[in-house]
This record gives C-alpha cells, structure tokens and sequence, in this order.
C-alpha cells in the first residue's frame, strides 16, 4: 500500500492513479477514499492524474487516539499535496471532505491549487447556534454519537438510507452501494470516527470560506437529507467569492454514488471551463 508519515506519527493511505493535471479527491465521514472511485475511473480515463487519500482514523490509515481534528486532517493533506509534489490540483471534498478541503485552502493557502468542488459539504457550520439559526440542534449530533458508540455496524447500515434517499417513493435501491458504505465505515477506528463527528458538526468555516481566491464550484442536492442545503451550500455560495452554485433537484447525500453519470460529466466540464 502506498502511504505517507506525517509529522506525528501517523500513516496517511493514499492511491494515486493516472497521469495529466491532477484532481485531489477528499472523502465524508465514515468512508474511505474508495468512496471517489467512480470519479477517480471516469477521470482518470480522461487523461487526469487522481488521488485520494483515506483521512486518519479512517479506512486504512492510523488510528491514533489523539489529534482527530479538523486542523490535523488539514495538515495531512498538506503534507500529501507536498510530499507527492501536486501543482495546479483540482481539490474536490464530499461531507466532512468538503470541510478538509476548505480548512486547507483556510490554513495554507491556493499556491498548489487550481480549482476547488465542494459536494454536499459540510460547510460553513453545520451546527444550530445563535449566529446559524439554520442549523441542526446539537441533540442530532448527540443521536449520532448515541448510535455509533452503542451498535457502530448497525448504524452505518441504518445510515445509508437517508444518505441515498433510500427511504424516498421509487427509490432504485442497491444493496451493494449500502453494503460498500458499511464496509467502508468498519475499516476505521471507533475512536477517530467519535472524533470525527465533532469535527464535522461543530467547526466554523466561514472565515476559510472567505480565503478562496480560485474558481470554486459549490454542489449539493436540494434533498439531502445529511447536510441539509440551506445551511451549506446556499450560505456557503454567498461567502465564496465568484464561486458556481450547482443544486441537483432531488439530489440525495450520496449523489456522487446515485447519480454518478451527470456528477462526473458536469465535474469534467468544471475543470476543462
């Protein structure tokens, strides 16, 4: 397996495929970077170099106990991009990945980075607070914590109904796809993934947001039941600079996995525009 060492200690898993301008994918919580695979094959055919790590704690990466944050897993990436010498990058973050990526660009800046997709990301705060009245009550991250520690395996089944709108009239469901997203969610560490629920719920990004200065295509379905879209990519749009807003109507969490054909085209039309 192709890894990294970062700093403290911590082995970062990476693939990276292809050759040509490279596209930087990051993933959502509990997954692994196989979760990008159909957009990893679709534009690695097409002449792009892909690369897509799996975030500490997750998949095949360490699972320490300490320093699962939001900062940190900035850094590895950091420290990925660098080590692998990426330029001119495409950086593409789903969920909690749409939050690496934009403390990223927040804590080291666009000198690597060409472009930026945020899909049903996290940003810029998911949680309800005085200043966010549009967010989610402290008490549904609370349920999320509840469920993991007490049936962990159970849960992430459970969860992919929501994630994909599987609970939604004609729904075309795919046990494969909910069985890959458990797998996905069993390869990491229990400890990490507490972490990490935290980190993708109570982290303010609006001054990162503030920080892009590269063409940035804000994408999210208007029924994702996850991240709703009125308290992210709606928000998010307005605090970034210039940035295209794309809303795919009934598009679920997952819509990177349910609706891959037109994900992936409009993805490739981003970065050739």
């Amino acid at each position: 397996m192709s890894t990294i060492t970062t700093q403290d200690g911590t082995q970062i898993y990476y693939k990276d495929w292809g050759k040509g301008q490279p596209v930087v994918f990051s993933h959502g919580w509990p997954l692994t970077a196989d979760a990008w695979d159909a957009q990893m094959v679709f534009l690695g055919e097409r002449g792009y170099r892909v690369i897509a790590h799996d975030r500490r704690g997750h998949g095949r990466s360490s699972q320490p106990w300490d320093g699962n944050h939001m900062d940190t897993y900035a850094d590895d990436l950091a420290e990925l991009m660098n080590k692998l010498d990426i330029r001119d990058a495409v950086m593409v973050g789903h969920s909690t990945g749409g939050g690496e990526v934009t403390r990223y660009i927040g804590r080291h800046g666009t000198s690597r980075v060409a472009k930026a997709v945020l899909l049903g990301a996290v940003p810029p705060l998911m949680l309800k607070t005085a200043a966010n009245p549009g967010g989610l009550p402290l008490e549904v991250f609370d349920g999320i914590r509840a469920g993991v520690t007490a049936d962990r395996s159970q849960f992430f089944m459970d969860l992919t109904t929501p994630f994909y709108n599987y609970n939604r009239p004609n729904a075309k469901v795919s046990q494969g796809v909910r069985d890959s997203f458990w797998l996905q969610g069993m390869m990491g560490g229990h400890k990490g993934l507490l972490d990490c629920i935290r980190q993708f719920s109570e982290t303010d990004f609006t001054e990162d947001l503030k920080k892009f200065d590269v063409p940035t295509l804000i994408a999210h379905g208007d029924d994702d039941q996850i991240v709703p879209i009125g308290a992210s990519a709606m928000l998010s749009s307005k605090l970034v600079k210039g940035s295209t807003l794309k809303v795919y109507p009934g598009g679920s969490h997952g819509l990177a996995t349910t609706q891959a054909d037109e994900f992936n085209a409009d993805l490739l039309a981003f970065i050739k525009g």
